[in-house]
């Protein structure tokens, strides 16, 4: 890799600088293709072959995927370009600005993930193509944290990638195997209003949303009873009633209702089945009270991922951490790289605590282990 790239630091403040929100709601959205710009320069300069792909469908909104050398193979090191949205006022520093203190760097996107990115530009300086033989990819994504956009895109168009990949979200330099999967889904039941004076007059929907939520909770009982994975801090799979709204007015019999749930899913579990199973559960109450109902999802789901024990990226994260992986409640793109075929990892140096927080920090300390693991990384998969 040539010396034509930034110096890190300069690095680091272009993409902290450089504003990439995704967010379901148009209000915070934002464009990634700046920071897309920013990166593509960069490594355009340092001799990669820089491919800037549109997602089809989402103006404004793009991938970026960097390739040293050729062949099958190799390996990825995987990031996210987007950060969720931030509470100005609640931050003692400037958000979009990189602020070193008390052995801190801190700015949005230090922990939860633009950090990584430079990381890993910074791990194949002095890299050329000939030093390699198997590629190097850097793979910069967009909305990973409001709907997978970015890798979706990538399982959409099927083309083959590395066959090893590294994704820096923040795990605190351990390596993660597997990680639960995240369901959201809309529950409404539709009655019909009237006077409060006379149930008789309506179907009142809040009531059968308590008959269909205390089934729901009750399936959330038998789900954790019959499945169990040791590796996870909870090691069953999590139903969460998260928001509720029903009617207008105390005087009205309440005419709809809606509920919103959070599912966080183990592996071997099927989303698809789940979701079927909500709906039978659903539809039972709302039939038997003579409601309208409807369950539909909030976004699509991130399935789970276990990367196997003894996948070759899996060893190499142990043998060059020191620590056995582990696995992580919160869900990242590695699922949908597993359905490019690649053996994922996760780790990085930030970590999950100060991820989507005022004053999100990455520790100084955390930035030259980081980059030595990258190479070790490099080393084993790109060119021993």
């Amino acid at each position: 890799m040539s010396s034509q790239a930034p110096a890190l630091l300069p690095m680091l403040q272009g993409l902290i600088g450089t504003l990439s929100v995704s967010s379901l709601a148009p209000a915070f959205d934002h464009s990634n293709r700046p920071l897309i710009d920013l990166l593509a320069g960069w490594l355009d300069a340092a001799g990669f072959r820089v491919e800037i792909l549109p997602i089809p469908g989402h103006p404004g909104k793009t991938n970026l995927l960097a390739t040293l050398g050729a062949g099958p193979g190799g390996l990825v090191l995987a990031g996210h370009t987007d950060t969720v949205p931030y509470d100005e006022p609640y931050w003692s520093y400037d958000p979009l600005a990189l602020t070193e203190a008390d052995g801190r760097y801190y700015g949005l996107g230090t922990a939860d993930m633009k950090s990584f990115l430079a990381l890993a530009i910074e791990a194949a300086r002095g890299l050329t193509a000939r030093d390699l033989t198997r590629p190097l990819m850097i793979l910069a994504t967009a909305d990973e944290e409001s709907s997978m956009t970015g890798a979706r895109a990538l399982v959409d168009t099927g083309r083959p990638l590395g066959r090893y990949a590294v994704i820096g979200e923040p795990t605190g330099l351990r390596p993660v195997r597997t990680h639960k999967g995240v369901m959201g889904e809309a529950v409404r039941l539709i009655g019909r209003s009237g006077h409060a004076s006379d149930p008789r007059l309506g179907n009142n929907a809040m009531e059968g949303m308590h008959e269909a939520l205390t089934a729901i909770l009750a399936w959330r009982d038998e789900l954790q009873r019959t499945h169990h994975h040791p590796a996870f801090a909870v090691p069953y799979p999590t139903i969460n009633p998260g928001y509720i709204h029903g009617g207008d007015n105390p005087n009205r019999i309440c005419g709809e209702c809606e509920l919103h749930l959070d599912l966080r899913v183990l592996p071997g579990l099927d989303p698809t089945d789940l979701r079927d199973e909500l709906t039978r559960r659903v539809s039972a109450v709302a039939e038997r009270r003579g409601l309208a109902w409807v369950v539909e999802p909030l976004f699509p789901p991130i399935p789970p991922v276990e990367t196997p024990a003894g996948a070759a990226i899996v060893r190499a994260g142990e043998a060059l951490t020191g620590y056995a992986a582990e696995a992580v409640g919160f869900g990242t793109e590695a699922p949908f790289f597993d359905q490019l075929g690649m053996q994922t990892l996760i780790l990085g140096p930030g970590d999950i605590a100060q991820a989507h927080q005022p004053d999100e920090y990455l520790e100084i300390a955390r930035i030259p282990p980081t980059i030595e693991l990258l190479r070790g990384f490099i080393r084993r998969f790109c060119m021993e």
